[in-house]
């Protein structure tokens, strides 16, 4: 790894380096570099699936169509601020690039803007455009291009209490003032040229919506823009209760991978799906239950959960900013401020047509790969779906508030940088686990068990092959080589298959749903790392098995058509 000054020298110099990729100068080694990596851009854009992603807008009011093409142009400016916040070099990057009109500049660009950014997520984050650092800066945009770990730490621990809240919480830029020194600078204030254009879209779609829910969640989401407080919208948000469910503003922190503070910009406009909502909203009454029977000591479960477990089922019509990012979004939990979540719960949901797509185009393909035959028959979207509603309603579960050492801190701030990829495993497994609970108790059919494993199995390959530098992919390969290490994936070394022992899985799902959950409740970043160091890696085997998996998608690069058509046309 090179160290933060040898990375700040290479951004100070990104300008001129940059005029290699545009024919502009560089040796021959230079531009038979460039050659190669143009010649590659191809494969690795071929790895996305492009995708019709649309809804049915027309049991919509006059109105609430109206309302609709409004925040999906405030969406639109997510894309602007999370390009900023993904590196400090991007904006120029994607300038320079837009100017190429050469064929293999078409190709930089539109890599570019799957990644956003230079650095392909699904390859460990190597760049792919000539000049750039060759490692993603840790830090994205967040913190100064030359900051360290210590420096931060020491500095933020020199504050007074609110402002070191501030410091390190999700909504304050760090930047450097004209006397070199660190200071926390509002979101309303560093991207206040895209925050109040969207928030004046969203007033406007707030006075044309007759939902009174929409209205105040647009509303105050509005004010939060401006005023960089947060809590009201995202109660708001939870309380949000109307054919139209959008989520707009900063919530997820894994661009954030020096320390895991720092939210990015996104949105997600849909449209609800009553049905399959009224289906799910069941395994809500059953949460404090599970709750109670997590597979940890008493004192680290949480005896009253927040008072609202929402589930949607919702058809995307938009995604922008990190919602738009490399690989897509299936279904979120959010929101992630650990107040609401105290107070009120959480809120699953599920992206059906996203799902939809990647089991057709994706999943069914890799098990047809990996699975040994007589278990690929078990593969089943109804299980896919379930595990990811199982998923997404287990992050609201276990340590969140925790105590270390007598202090009142949370999971997030003592794993740091850790905290997403450990969050992610335990979402998944535990998500297994609950489900066995439920399957156990009667309320999940039997007859699902071991479609359960076996496309929790198959889906494994998949989110692996994200990358195991980005979070769900690094939590998956840990959890993967756990369950083969207690005897619950078999492997058979003839074929090069994989399937589940039915006698073994169930243990070593219990097994893992422990251990993840404990060292979240003792803040334990020395057993997260030791966990994600020893597991979290791509053996021979699984390998293998990805090496003939190169003619199967990765994912799918959406194009969103009721968007780009206008709901009210």
């Amino acid at each position: 790894m090179k160290s933060r000054m040898t990375y700040f020298l290479l951004t100070m110099a990104f300008g001129l380096a940059l005029s290699g990729c545009n024919g502009q100068g560089g040796g021959p080694k230079e531009d038979e570099h460039a050659a190669a990596m143009d010649g590659s851009l191809a494969a690795k854009i071929g790895r996305f699936a492009p995708t019709e992603i649309t809804a049915d807008a027309s049991q919509l009011s006059e109105n609430d169509r109206k309302a609709l093409d409004k925040i999906i142009e405030a969406a639109r400016y997510m894309d602007a601020i999370f390009l900023r916040q993904v590196w400090s070099g991007n904006v120029d990057l994607k300038r320079k690039l837009e100017a190429d009109a050469t064929p293999a500049g078409r190709e930089r660009l539109h890599y570019f803007k799957i990644n956003v950014g230079p650095w392909s997520r699904l390859d460990e984050n190597e760049p792919f455009i000539e000049g750039v650092p060759h490692e993603k800066p840790p830090h994205a945009n967040y913190y100064p291009d030359d900051i360290t770990k210590e420096e931060f730490d020491a500095w933020a621990e020199g504050l007074p209490d609110a402002e070191r809240k501030k410091a390190i919480g999700f909504f304050h830029t760090i930047r450097r003032s004209s006397d070199r020194k660190l200071k926390a600078v509002p979101y309303s204030e560093e991207y206040r040229e895209f925050l109040e254009p969207a928030a004046r879209l969203l007033r406007e779609a707030a006075e044309l919506t007759t939902d009174q829910t929409l209205k105040k969640y647009l509303t105050s989401r509005a004010d939060a823009f401006a005023s960089n407080d947060y809590y009201a919208s995202d109660v708001a948000w939870m309380e949000l209760d109307s054919p139209i469910d959008v989520t707009i503003g900063p919530y997820e922190t894994y661009e954030d991978e020096l320390f895991g503070y720092k939210a990015a910009f996104e949105a997600y406009v849909t449209l609800r799906d009553e049905a399959e909502t009224a289906k799910l909203a069941k395994f809500s009454n059953y949460l404090q239950e599970l709750e109670d029977n997590l597979p940890i000591e008493e004192r680290y479960r949480n005896p009253k959960l927040g008072t609202s477990a929402a589930i949607r089922v919702v058809e995307e019509v938009f995604a922008s900013g990190d919602g738009n990012n490399g690989v897509q979004t299936a279904a979120f939990n959010l929101p992630n401020d650990e107040r609401v979540v105290k107070e009120k719960g959480s809120k699953r949901v599920m992206l059906k047509n996203v799902q939809e797509a990647k089991f057709s185009k994706i999943l069914l393909p890799i098990s047809k790969v990996v699975l040994e035959a007589a278990h690929q028959t078990d593969v089943s979207f109804d299980a896919f779906f379930t595990h990811i509603l199982a998923h997404e309603l287990f992050h609201g579960l276990g340590p969140h508030n925790i105590k270390v050492g007598g202090k009142d801190t949370t999971v997030r701030q003592e794993l740091k940088e850790l905290a997403s990829a450990i969050e992610e495993a335990k979402a998944d497994v535990t998500g297994l686990w609950g489900l066995q609970y439920l399957i156990d108790k009667g309320v999940v059919d039997r007859r699902v068990e071991q479609a359960m494993y076996t496309t929790y199995l198959a889906s494994a390959f998949r989110s692996v092959r994200f990358g195991i530098t980005e979070a769900h992919g690094r939590g998956v390969a840990m959890q993967f080589n756990y369950l083969v290490d207690e005897g619950g994936i078999k492997i058979n070394e003839a074929t090069g298959t994989f399937s589940i022992d039915t006698s073994r899985i169930k243990e070593a799902v219990r097994k893992l749903t422990h251990d993840i959950l404990t060292l979240q409740a003792e803040g334990s970043y020395e057993k997260a790392k030791a966990m994600l160091d020893k597991y979290a890696v791509i053996r021979p085997p699984m390998q293998k098995a990805l090496d003939k998996l190169s003619g199967v998608p990765v994912d799918i690069e959406p194009n969103f058509i009721l968007a780009k058509n206008g709901s009210s046309n």
